[in-house]
Protein backbone atom coordinates (compact mmCIF):
# COMPACT_ATOMS: atom_id res chain seq x y z
CA UNK A 1 0.00 0.00 0.00
CA UNK A 2 1.51 3.46 -0.66
CA UNK A 3 -0.62 5.22 0.72
CA UNK A 4 -3.07 5.33 3.66
CA UNK A 5 -6.16 3.89 2.12
CA UNK A 6 -8.01 5.01 5.25
CA UNK A 7 -7.16 8.48 5.20
CA UNK A 8 -8.35 8.69 1.78
CA UNK A 9 -12.06 7.04 2.88
CA UNK A 10 -12.04 10.13 5.48
CA UNK A 11 -10.97 12.48 2.67
CA UNK A 12 -13.30 11.17 0.55
CA UNK A 13 -16.09 11.39 3.13
CA UNK A 14 -15.14 15.07 4.09
CA UNK A 15 -15.44 16.26 0.30
CA UNK A 16 -18.95 14.82 -0.22
CA UNK A 17 -20.08 16.44 3.22
CA UNK A 18 -19.18 19.87 1.86
CA UNK A 19 -20.64 18.94 -1.53
CA UNK A 20 -17.69 18.90 -3.35
CA UNK A 21 -17.06 17.50 -7.05
CA UNK A 22 -13.15 16.29 -7.38
CA UNK A 23 -11.31 13.16 -9.38
CA UNK A 24 -8.78 11.02 -7.75
CA UNK A 25 -5.53 10.86 -9.21
CA UNK A 26 -2.39 8.45 -7.91
CA UNK A 27 0.75 10.92 -8.36
CA UNK A 28 4.07 10.80 -6.52
CA UNK A 29 3.25 7.37 -4.88
CA UNK A 30 0.25 8.73 -3.36
CA UNK A 31 -3.51 9.93 -3.91
CA UNK A 32 -4.04 13.40 -5.04
CA UNK A 33 -7.61 15.01 -5.23
CA UNK A 34 -7.93 17.43 -8.02
CA UNK A 35 -11.12 20.12 -8.01
CA UNK A 36 -11.21 22.30 -10.73
CA UNK A 37 -8.49 20.33 -12.41
CA UNK A 38 -5.98 21.63 -9.73
CA UNK A 39 -4.27 19.52 -7.16
CA UNK A 40 -6.09 20.31 -3.86
CA UNK A 41 -5.17 17.89 -1.06
CA UNK A 42 -3.91 14.26 -1.12
CA UNK A 43 -1.76 11.29 0.48
CA UNK A 44 1.50 10.50 0.78
CA UNK A 45 2.12 7.55 2.36
CA UNK A 46 0.47 8.47 5.87
CA UNK A 47 0.48 12.00 5.86
CA UNK A 48 -2.13 14.26 4.36
CA UNK A 49 -0.83 16.98 1.60
CA UNK A 50 -2.55 19.85 1.90
CA UNK A 51 -2.24 23.28 -0.75
CA UNK A 52 -3.02 26.22 1.04
CA UNK A 53 -2.83 29.99 0.50
CA UNK A 54 0.60 31.55 0.54
CA UNK A 55 -0.71 34.30 2.77
CA UNK A 56 -1.14 31.29 5.48
CA UNK A 57 1.40 28.68 4.63
CA UNK A 58 3.74 30.08 8.08
CA UNK A 59 0.69 30.55 10.34
CA UNK A 60 -0.56 26.99 9.05
CA UNK A 61 3.19 25.38 9.56
CA UNK A 62 2.48 25.80 13.73
CA UNK A 63 -0.57 23.80 13.66
CA UNK A 64 0.08 20.23 15.16
CA UNK A 65 1.92 17.92 13.00
CA UNK A 66 1.91 20.20 9.89
CA UNK A 67 5.47 20.39 8.25
CA UNK A 68 6.74 22.35 4.88
CA UNK A 69 6.75 19.85 2.34
CA UNK A 70 9.78 18.46 1.01
CA UNK A 71 10.08 15.88 -1.63
CA UNK A 72 13.36 17.00 -3.25
CA UNK A 73 15.57 18.82 -0.68
CA UNK A 74 13.30 21.92 -1.70
CA UNK A 75 10.60 22.93 -0.01
CA UNK A 76 7.13 23.50 -2.10
CA UNK A 77 5.95 26.70 -1.12
CA UNK A 78 2.21 26.29 -0.25
CA UNK A 79 2.26 23.06 0.20
CA UNK A 80 2.60 21.23 4.13
CA UNK A 81 2.57 18.13 5.06
CA UNK A 82 0.47 16.99 8.32
CA UNK A 83 1.51 13.97 10.28
CA UNK A 84 -1.31 11.40 11.38
CA UNK A 85 -1.59 12.57 14.89
CA UNK A 86 -2.44 16.01 13.96
CA UNK A 87 -5.63 14.95 11.30
CA UNK A 88 -6.60 12.44 14.21
CA UNK A 89 -9.50 13.51 14.79
CA UNK A 90 -12.23 14.21 11.94
CA UNK A 91 -12.52 17.92 13.03
CA UNK A 92 -9.21 18.50 12.41
CA UNK A 93 -9.06 16.95 8.72
CA UNK A 94 -11.79 18.87 7.67
CA UNK A 95 -10.57 21.71 9.07
CA UNK A 96 -7.28 21.38 6.78
CA UNK A 97 -9.66 20.06 3.30
CA UNK A 98 -11.18 23.63 4.21
CA UNK A 99 -8.01 25.44 4.03
CA UNK A 100 -7.30 23.72 0.93
CA UNK A 101 -10.76 24.48 -0.51
CA UNK A 102 -10.83 28.12 0.38
CA UNK A 103 -7.45 28.66 -1.29
CA UNK A 104 -8.59 26.19 -4.36
CA UNK A 105 -10.17 29.07 -7.11
CA UNK A 106 -7.24 30.85 -6.20
CA UNK A 107 -4.36 28.41 -7.26
CA UNK A 108 -2.76 27.76 -10.64
CA UNK A 109 -3.36 24.74 -13.19
CA UNK A 110 -0.15 22.90 -13.73
CA UNK A 111 1.37 24.10 -16.22
CA UNK A 112 2.18 20.54 -17.66
CA UNK A 113 -1.53 20.23 -19.01
CA UNK A 114 -1.49 23.78 -20.74
CA UNK A 115 2.58 22.24 -22.50
CA UNK A 116 0.40 19.02 -23.39
CA UNK A 117 -2.37 20.94 -25.02
CA UNK A 118 -0.16 22.86 -27.10
CA UNK A 119 1.40 19.66 -27.86
CA UNK A 120 -1.93 17.88 -29.23
CA UNK A 121 -2.67 20.99 -31.06
CA UNK A 122 0.81 21.04 -33.25
CA UNK A 123 0.69 17.40 -33.39
CA UNK A 124 -2.90 17.30 -35.13
CA UNK A 125 -2.24 20.73 -37.28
Amino acid sequence: MAYDEHLADRIRQSLKGKNTTYIEKTMMGGLCFMIDDKMCVGIVKNDLMARVAPEKYTELLGKDGAKPMDFTGRTMKGFIMIEPHGIDMDEQLDEWIQYCLDFNPLAKSSKKKVASAIFLIVAYS
